[in-house]
Formats: structure tokens, C-alpha cells, sequence
């Protein structure tokens, strides 16, 4: 079982590492890499994505539409996380954000147009209620992202 809750077997991790590798692979290609019908490979996946165990989504580079800095900036609190996490949840510019054990409560990675967009960005979040303080780690250079984490 995934932390979803949903049962998944060796033939669900293999179709998620097929989509990992490509995620517009026809169904007919995908069922015969995994040994499956093209129906029920279909049915498989509409499955995994209703349960909120993968998404099939494109990647994009955010260098390459106009935005001009990334960064992961660090978030110190006070109190629980919960609502603070809420709070910077709901800006745009922050594209993901997880909760953290160890000097930061909470880690932001942002993409924004300039350092004047970065800069109002942590003004706003240093503003939010129990966030004691950032510290912004600027990227000078996407060296490697992958997302074939694999389903093992």
C-alpha cells in the first residue's frame, strides 16, 4: 500500500515508471510494455491518477518563458505549521512547498520574473503571521531535475 491508501502491485509501479520515462505513451505501446490490454493498462492509470497516487503532467522550464530567477527559500516559524503552510500555500508565485524537519519548518521553491518579483515575495512572506524569518538560496544553475523517482 502507498501513503494514499491504494493497493498498488509490481504492475502499477511498472506502468508508473513507463510514464516516468514518457508520459505520452499510447496505451497500446504502455499495456505491451507491462504485459497488460490496452483497455485494462488504461483502466490502471485512471485508477493510479484518481487516487492521487501519480499525475501525468508536462514539465516545463520556467527559464525558457520569461521567468528569471529560482530560488528554495528556507522559512523559520513560530507555533504550528499548519496555518502558516496554508497561508503561503495560496501565493502564486510559490510552486512548491513542504514542511521540514530540521533548521528550516518549511522550504518554498519559487520561479519569478525578476529579483524586484523575489524580493516582494519575501517581503509578503515574512509578513504572514508566525514566520519568524527566510533565508533565500538563489539558483545559479539547474544542474539536474529528474522526476523518475520510480515507484519502488
Amino acid at each position: 500500500m502507498d501513503r494514499t491508501g491504494t493497493q498498488i502491485d509490481h504492475i502499477d509501479r511498472s506502468i508508473i515508471e513507463q510514464l516516468q520515462r514518457d508520459g505520452r505513451v499510447p496505451y497500446t505501446r504502455l499495456g505491451a510494455a507491462v504485459g497488460l490490454s490496452e483497455a485494462a493498462v488504461r483502466q490502471r492509470v485512471q485508477r493510479l491518477t484518481d487516487a492521487g497516487v501519480m499525475q501525468v503532467v508536462a514539465v516545463t522550464n520556467p527559464l525558457s518563458h520569461g521567468k528569471r530567477r529560482m530560488a528554495m527559500i528556507g522559512v523559520r516559524t513560530e507555533g504550528p505549521t499548519d496555518d502558516i503552510a496554508k497561508t503561503l500555500q495560496s501565493m502564486p508565485d510559490i510552486d512548491y512547498l513542504v514542511v521540514t524537519a530540521g533548521t528550516y519548518d518549511l522550504m518554498a521553491e519559487v520561479v519569478v520574473e525578476s529579483d524586484l518579483a523575489l524580493l516582494d515575495l519575501t517581503n509578503r512572506m515574512r509578513a504572514v503571521p508566525g514566520v519568524r524569518n527566510t533565508e533565500t538560496f538563489i539558483y545559479l544553475d539547474l544542474v539536474k531535475q529528474t522526476f523518475t523517482w520510480g515507484a519502488h
